[in-house]
């Protein structure tokens, strides 16, 4: 039996909003796995809080640009201990020649972001001047790249999200944006159904069945039960089935094909702090 400690189950409640005792119990079950737990606990019917959620927000800053053709796009994430940095003018300055320089030069991944040099000086070596400079700890956190026949970005709030989106065709910038700005609102996981990840629709599955027999339904009706609400797992988590946030009555798909019938969502990327 593995040995759970208070700081551990604390951990699991400010995560999931469940009882004391059932997360103790989701831990021990669990072997000490939180992300086990966490099912363990959605399995027995406990309503735990979206793990996607952005309460946990560390400070930095997000910044999203997109080439001049419209065909690339860059998001990073710098991040601080205190919002006091964050709005500190070089700290944002530094991040949006960093963001720069991962567009300008087409960077494949973080670790060759890090090597590169910046203002003559290597990104890994300015962000340690930063830090000795302001005295906290100071990281590149993320980077994502997206490439499509166009793109648009969208920041909300001051830097603390960045949103890319790509669009197979050309559209008009207002509609695009408004997709973006569905994307920060909503956080949806992927454009539709077909691009959710097997594993992910499997564990939905496997959650929503074992659901329904907790529920005391007949174990020849959970697997229809169960599809249900992997249905209803689809249309809230993926972006074209969500409900259009400016207009709830129209799903984003709907919306879309209301501005242009021919083009589509080719891909995302969503970034925020914490």
């Amino acid at each position: 039996m593995a040995t759970v400690t208070a700081a551990e189950v604390n951990e699991l409640r400010s995560r999931t909003g469940a009882g004391m005792m059932d997360c103790r119990k989701a831990l021990i079950e669990s072997n000490g796995d939180f992300e086990k737990a966490i099912d363990y606990l959605r399995k027995k019917g406990q309503k735990v809080a979206a793990k996607r959620s952005d309460r946990e927000t560390k400070e930095g800053v997000v910044i999203a640009q997109v080439s001049d053709d419209k065909k690339r796009g860059v998001v990073i994430c710098l991040s601080c201990e205190t919002d006091f940095v964050a709005r500190n003018e070089e700290f944002t300055g530094f991040a949006q020649s960093v963001a720069k320089l991962a567009l300008d030069h087409s960077i494949a991944s973080i670790e060759d972001l890090n090597n590169e040099k910046v203002n003559g000086e290597i990104v890994s070596d300015k962000i340690n001047d930063l830090i000795g400079k302001i005295g906290e700890k100071i990281t590149l956190s993320r980077y994502e790249k997206i490439e499509a026949a166009y793109i648009v970005s969208y920041t909300h709030g001051n830097y603390r999200m960045g949103v890319l989106v790509g669009y197979s065709k050309t559209i008009e910038e207002s509609a695009a944006r408004d997709v973006a700005m569905q994307i920060a609102a909503m956080n949806p996981i992927a454009v539709d159904e077909n691009s959710v990840p097997g594993d992910v629709i499997a564990r939905e599955k496997e959650i929503a069945v074992e659901q329904v027999k907790a529920e005391g339904k007949p174990a020849e009706m959970a697997e229809k039960i169960a599809m249900g609400k992997v249905n209803k797992f689809f249309k809230e988590q993926t972006l074209l089935a969500q409900p259009f946030v400016k207009d709830n009555k129209l799903s984003v798909a709907a919306y879309l094909k209301s501005i242009d019938p021919d083009v589509k969502v080719t891909g995302f990327r969503r970034v925020a702090l914490g």
